[in-house]
């Protein structure tokens, strides 16, 4: 390498070629993550769903581990989503952040 940052993968991507086909329509997916401050802490609330269900995760500093509640119906996992967001602000949590999940 002729400097640090320069990065050569030990792969081609046109090894990723067979992807292609995959169907990646995301329309019918919902995706929402919502990142909480209280005093020292950063929580998060992510939802993700399709059509035939839904999955609310939970990240509480205070838990060892992260929570995660699946759903059958979509349209209830988000009515849970909702109400949950809500509890944690009348808690006197801070969104810093609601929306598509970040990347990067």
């Amino acid at each position: 390498m002729d400097n640090e940052f320069d990065f050569r993968p030990d792969f081609e991507f046109d090894e990723f070629d067979e992807f292609e086909e995959f169907d990646d329509n995301l329309d019918d997916v919902l995706m929402r993550t919502a990142v909480l401050k209280k005093n020292n802490m950063v929580a998060l609330l992510c939802i993700k769903g399709a059509d035939q269900g839904a999955a609310i995760c939970r990240v509480d500093p205070r838990e060892e581990n992260p929570s995660v509640q699946i759903y059958d119906d979509q349209a209830k996992a988000l009515e849970w989503f909702t109400k949950s967001l809500r509890t944690s602000v009348k808690n006197g949590w801070n969104v810093v952040y609601d929306g598509l999940p970040l990347q990067g």
